[in-house]
């Protein structure tokens, strides 16, 4: 799937971070950061990825507790997995690579990692394009019955430890099937889906995806409940596209809660489910061609 692509491990306090890198070295352009969702890795990208870096930097990361990359211990309220400290993650790894400003595509966590990182460190992120998400304090203050009962796994997650992590590790492919089969699935391609295998049995995965819901349920929106009490917006220019046929579009209304947190923002459904890089990848690089520019 990587061929033209570097892997490299970054280290930011003791957390190794697993990445890629590739495209023409000749580009001047800001580079672009892909962050994949759950519970995935940046397999996610391999039909979208190598078209972009025909023509630009592209660098891929595993979030923590995904993928190749460190699983940490949660701490006090899940704090490791805030989506403040995977954004610093992402300004490590960019800025070992030499990169001090960037562009972000970014789907499903990796997205609530991007909106934060645009927020925390707007003199790092150019512009950003987030895939099938609605911000998190809106999302979770407007969940219905029709919500909850499709995105049953918010709910789980976050129930304390050690219920959801035993269920997990039980059987971790049941797991990953039920959470990503119910959605579909015909369009996973086996090398990724092998991928996704693989790491969702790699010892210490059950416990960060649970710190990382936990933290999206606490942590996340106390920061968030702040910046909407500063009235803090997202500044950069920020498409935001989700799937026709997907719950977020089908249970909220994406473009108008993003005009709410962001100042500049455009948006649109595609003719996709949850999984726009996968089920979609032509209208994705698209829209990323003609936003991040060619």
């Amino acid at each position: 799937m990587w061929t033209g692509f570097q892997p490299f491990n970054a280290q930011r306090d003791g957390v190794a971070l697993f990445a890629r890198h590739g495209g023409p070295a000749t580009d001047t352009r800001p580079p672009l950061l892909l962050l994949h969702g759950h519970p995935q890795t940046m397999a996610m990208w391999h039909r979208v990825a190598p078209v972009l870096a025909r023509t630009r930097r592209v660098v891929l990361m595993d979030l923590r507790g995904y993928g190749d990359s460190d699983r940490p211990p949660a701490g006090e309220g899940s704090a490791a997995y805030a989506k403040r400290e995977m954004a610093l993650d992402a300004v490590a790894v960019m800025r070992q690579l030499g990169h001090e400003r960037f562009a972000v595509l970014a789907h499903d966590r990796g997205a609530r990692v991007a909106h934060r990182l645009a927020l925390d460190h707007p003199e790092v992120v150019t512009r950003l394009m987030l895939l099938d998400i609605a911000p998190t304090l809106a999302m979770y203050e407007g969940t219905t019955e029709a919500f909850a009962r499709a995105y049953w796994h918010w709910f789980f997650l976050i129930q304390p430890a050690p219920l959801p992590e035993r269920l997990i590790e039980s059987d971790p492919l049941a797991y990953l099937r039920d959470g990503m089969g119910r959605r579909g699935g015909s369009f996973f391609a086996p090398e990724a889906w092998a991928q996704y295998e693989r790491c969702i049995q790699r010892p210490g995965t059950a416990a960060a995806i649970c710190a990382d819901y936990r933290a999206g349920a606490g942590i996340d929106l106390a920061h968030d409940r702040a910046d909407r009490d500063a009235g803090r917006l997202v500044t950069q220019p920020l498409r935001v596209l989700w799937g026709a046929h997907g719950v977020v579009g089908r249970c909220f209304e994406p473009l108008a809660l993003w005009q709410a947190a962001a100042a500049d923002v455009s948006g649109r459904a595609v003719d996709s489910g949850h999984y726009l890089a996968e089920e979609a990848p032509d209208a994705v690089i698209a829209e990323a061609q003609a936003f991040f520019g060619p």
